[in-house]
């Protein structure tokens, strides 16, 4: 059989390879579960557009590779076509043609045999937009407009009804970017499909939202409670980034403004969930009600810290930071005392807090020019 994908990747791992792509697993945990690069994985993949091939069988009536072993073993030893055939079953003819088409007698090898059996059996079905220039020029067209395959196929049909020939489905044209071996549709079509995909993906995948957070729950599922700001514990959170992969957590309360900087190892989501959930868990509970994020992959494990705090995390819609507005007008504040371009790391714990109390204290024009410390003492003395 033909080798294809990274030299090195013996077959079974490359059959392994496309079962998971098909179950869905993404190509990062494929490679580490199999000791590959994802580099790897990806080249492979990558040589048939992200497509399961098809399961290739042989024909019942075609020879075998113990077949071959036997015929082998039989020339070998001297035996006339004849006697092979009988001993497999099989015409003499069908013997004489399978030695004759792979180099006679002297130089017939089973295994090599087989590979070219395998090679020659491959007869593949023309590509309909590879043969009609016509139907490939208006799919073509349609792509550059950046119409998807499914609108350019319903719009064959709708325009052209009578002609058959003029007809072509949605998985063809998929099938005719991605796997550019069909010799139909160039690769730079696919920079006008909207996303600008290269590599088709397993229907099973589990496609993270944006920014890698799985199960996240939408800030339009807010309860109204949050929206109004009437009861105190809602937060909105983020990171402030300074130079050096420096980063520093913000926590604004909805009702009061109040905010908590915390300091973080890393952006990575083990650092960042574990330090807020240790800040968050020395809130009285009435304080801790849910906090809203945007799409950062630092709270890729909110569920971990929905489990420490028992505070239920709201995700921001993509590119919509408005949605935080407490939380981007405090990280504006907070530029004074950690300027863009600095190295945040150099504050210790103690000393973001100083520069939180800081905040805390000063007047807020939207606060009746009250301190957010003063709302929140106020709230929190009407619950006790």
């Amino acid at each position: 059989m033909a080798r294809i994908g990274r030299p090195g990747l013996p077959e079974a791992q490359k059959q392994e390879v496309w079962l998971q792509w098909k179950q869905g697993r993404p190509i990062r945990e494929i490679g580490l579960g199999m000791g590959r690069t994802p580099g790897a994985i990806r080249c492979l993949l990558a040589t048939n557009g992200g497509i399961v091939p098809p399961t290739r069988h042989r024909a019942d009536r075609s020879l075998t590779l113990a077949e071959r072993e036997e015929i082998s073993r039989g020339l070998a030893a001297g035996w006339s076509y004849r006697e092979i055939g009988r001993r497999l079953n099989r015409p003499a003819s069908t013997i004489s043609r399978e030695v004759g088409r792979n180099g006679g007698a002297d130089s017939y090898r089973a295994n090599r045999a087989d590979e070219l059996a395998w090679d020659r059996a491959r007869r593949p079905k023309p590509c309909v937009l590879a043969t009609n220039s016509a139907l490939r020029q208006l799919v073509a067209q349609r792509l550059v407009q950046r119409w998807s395959p499914e609108q350019i196929a319903a719009w064959l049909k709708l325009e052209f009804p009578a002609e058959e020939s003029l007809r072509v489905s949605h998985e063809t044209i998929y099938r005719s970017l991605f796997i550019q071996a069909r010799g139909a549709l160039k690769k730079e079509l696919c920079a006008h499909l909207r996303t600008h995909r290269k590599m088709r993906r397993s229907k099973a995948l589990v496609v993270a939202p944006r920014g890698g957070i799985v199960d996240a729950v939408s800030i339009r599922e807010r309860p109204a409670e949050v929206e109004d700001r009437a009861i105190p514990g809602h937060w909105e959170g983020d990171l402030v980034s300074g130079s050096n992969n420096s980063h520093v957590a913000t926590l604004v309360e909805r009702r009061t403004r109040f905010v908590m900087l915390v300091k973080v190892k890393g952006r990575d989501t083990a650092s960042v969930v574990s330090a807020l959930s240790r800040q968050v868990q020395s809130l009285p509970k009435e304080l801790r009600k849910s906090l809203t994020w945007d799409r950062g992959t630092e709270m890729a494990s909110h569920k971990d810290f929905t489990v420490a705090t028992d505070v239920q995390v709201y995700f921001c819609d993509p590119q919509s930071p408005w949605q935080r507005g407490s939380n981007e007008n405090t990280n504006g504040l907070l530029r004074q005392y950690l300027p863009h371009g600095t190295d945040l790391s150099v504050h210790s714990q103690a000393a973001l807090n100083k520069i939180a109390l800081s905040l805390n204290q000063r007047p807020r024009e939207t606060l009746g020019f009250r301190t957010p410390a003063y709302r929140l003492s106020e709230c929190v003395a009407s619950t006790d």
